[in-house]
């Protein structure tokens, strides 16, 4: 009998149960399974819960980020429903439109339903690692709310932004 925790027989209903109700296919699944079969039989109990920085990979700029956009609590304290979530839209089977919009919420850092000026400045030094000037920054957030904001009030709405992600087909790969 296993253990209390992600990997009880509990987490692994609960993964099969995602499963059958959707969200997941075969494919993951076997995926998962094999991962589980890698682990020792008994994984010693945490010390503490995951983080961001145990769950990405250090090159990733957003993991903090996609932990809290993932998390139920929002703050990137991620329960096994929140990982399966996240893997579920990050997968190649994922919808497109599913996709779009956790892109957006991961964008829109202050959580206003909206990607502004200050969010898209964030994104832009998380990307270049803050390698660019600050007005190289505000020339780049510019363009981007010139070339995608379709109702001009200054932001980007999801529909903006969804309206963006059509025309660069390869921004979700």
């Amino acid at each position: 009998m296993l253990q209390s925790g992600p990997w009880s027989e509990k987490g692994w209903e609960s993964l099969l149960y995602r499963k059958t109700v959707g969200g997941l296919t075969d494919a993951p699944l076997l995926s998962i399974q094999d991962m589980g079969a890698l682990l020792p039989p008994h994984p010693p109990p945490p010390t503490h819960p995951p983080t961001p920085h145990r769950l990405f990979p250090q090159d990733n700029p957003f993991r903090q980020r996609i932990a809290e956009v993932f998390s139920e609590d929002g703050e990137g304290n991620m329960t096994l429903d929140d990982f399966l979530d996240m893997f579920s839209v990050m997968s190649e089977m994922a919808p497109r439109d599913l996709k779009a919009y956790y892109a957006f919420k991961i964008y829109d850092f202050n959580n206003d339903d909206y990607i502004c000026k200050l969010d898209l400045e964030k994104t832009v030094n998380k990307l270049t690692r803050k390698e660019l000037t600050p007005e190289e920054v505000c020339l780049v957030c510019n363009k981007v709310i010139d070339e995608a904001d379709l109702d001009n009030d200054g932001k980007l709405s999801l529909e903006d932004f969804q309206h963006m992600i059509i025309r660069a087909p390869d921004f979700l790969r």
